[in-house]
């Protein structure tokens, strides 16, 4: 176990809330062309007969525009922008008419995006564990797609998972590290900062997100590149079963 400072609980906090890419769930790799494809197959009008790179080209575009294409500064961004109000700019704007709702669009273009997608190792049997200890769960995602879009994925791929709330930056205006989301989640729980850990594996958002309403902040790599700088992370968790172990040994 790696540890970012001192960190030695003398007890359990009463909730944990999880990030939701590479922490949860390891979306291995992601294919907007895939999803677009995919899409395309309900297409009622295509008047200019694209084919899906020929529109993933026009979404690389608007995303460049939004400022998402840039790793180094996308903590950087405030606010989020709902996966349905993209997809309409993004196929209005090329005549393209799709015989699907927006619920229908995000749940298409997600899935064969990312189909590869798996529960992070150790996951579950973390989760159940927290359940049995009597520890509370819930969710914080920087995601463009809604917190609906949000529950059903992981639902799909953790059905044990007992998550109080599912928080998506897209259905709230703001991202992390921005407090609201954060402060939004401590409203739901009904509890103070003290007694909560916030899991993630971006340590600018995540950590410093945390942090900002006192949350304990606990650093993910386990599916993701490992980071050096952990920004001040209480812990640093390279594998669940770590947290597991930490987690069975408090009384």
């Amino acid at each position: 176990m790696s540890v970012s400072g001192y960190f030695s609980p003398s007890a359990l906090p009463e909730m944990i809330i999880f990030d939701y890419g590479q922490t949860l769930v390891d979306e291995v790799a992601f294919s907007g062309v895939d999803g677009t494809a995919e899409l395309l197959r309900y297409a009622e009008k295509n008047p200019l007969g694209l084919d899906a790179a020929a529109v993933q080209a026009k979404a690389d575009e608007f995303n460049r525009l939004i400022g998402s294409f840039d790793r180094s500064r996308r903590h950087l961004l405030i606010t989020e922008v709902h996966n349905h109000c993209f997809q309409n700019i993004l196929y209005e704007s090329l005549g393209i008419e799709l015989s699907l709702t927006p619920d229908e669009r995000e749940d298409i273009f997600w899935r064969a995006a990312t189909p590869q997608a798996k529960p992070c190792e150790g996951i579950s049997e973390l989760l159940g564990l927290l359940h049995r200890r009597g520890i509370r769960t819930g969710v914080i995602s920087n995601i463009s797609y809604s917190g609906r879009a949000l529950k059903k994925r992981i639902n799909e791929l953790l059905p044990e998972n007992r998550f109080e709330f599912f928080i998506a930056s897209s259905d709230y205006v703001f991202r992390k590290p921005q407090s609201p989301l954060f402060e939004l989640a401590l409203y739901k729980s009904g509890l103070t900062a003290d007694k909560v850990w916030y899991c993630g594996d971006n340590p600018k958002c995540d950590i410093v997100g945390a942090h900002s309403v006192g949350m304990t902040g606990l650093l993910y790599t386990g599916a993701c590149e490992p980071r050096p700088d952990s920004m001040g992370a209480e812990l640093v968790i390279s594998d669940w079963r770590e947290l597991y172990e930490l987690i069975e040994k408090i009384k």
